[in-house]
């Protein structure tokens, strides 16, 4: 990681506050929560956000895990995808699927909706616009709020991936790269 992991003993109030709360609810602070914590208020924010994103959003757990997923790819986010394939595939996202985003070919869904959403979610991140055809289709099957949803995940997804890019957050130790092809990512030796 680029910048020093802070020592707990080195923590001022603040920060040992929020980093007693992530361990409380995500059981460390690991990852990205490292970095973060040097700026104890976007810490907090991020953590509540990103929660959501993940915990509490309207969208079924497949498709935020999805859309975790499609932001760590877009941003060749290493850490983010690591962390996340495995409960990707076992929350429902077809696992040919994932290794077809991972080697960004276009993945086939048995279901509709999962179709409608990545299409959504793709072209936001990739085009930046939505055409109106695929903003209808994915309406139709999140209404106005699983739309919203997905655009906040999408964006606290891509500010993780931008912070673990930048910051070159250490891959885990028992994990490949699974973009191999990238460049500016160092593996980090722990």
């Amino acid at each position: 990681m680029r910048l020093p992991v802070i020592d707990p003993a080195d923590m001022n109030e603040r920060q040992k506050e929020i980093a007693e709360r992530i361990a409380g609810r995500r059981g460390a602070v690991r990852g990205p929560f490292r970095v973060w914590l040097n700026s104890p208020e976007l810490c907090e924010k991020v953590e509540a956000l990103g929660a959501f994103a993940r915990f509490e959003s309207s969208l079924p757990l497949r498709l935020r895990e999805l859309s975790l997923l499609l932001a760590a790819r877009n941003w060749d986010a290493q850490y983010s995808w690591n962390a996340h394939v495995d409960k990707a595939i076992e929350s429902g996202v077809p696992a040919d699927a994932v290794k077809a985003i991972a080697e960004r070919r276009e993945p086939v869904f048995d279901r509709a909706e999962d179709q409608a959403f990545y299409q959504f979610c793709v072209e936001i991140l990739r085009d930046h616009f939505v055409t109106e055809e695929t903003f209808r289709a994915a309406e139709e099957h999140f209404g106005a709020q699983g739309l919203v949803d997905a655009v906040g995940s999408l964006g606290n997804f891509t500010m993780l991936g931008m912070c673990l890019n930048a910051f070159q957050v250490d891959l885990q130790a028992d994990r490949e790269p699974p973009f191999p092809d990238i460049r500016g990512y160092e593996r980090v030796a722990r």
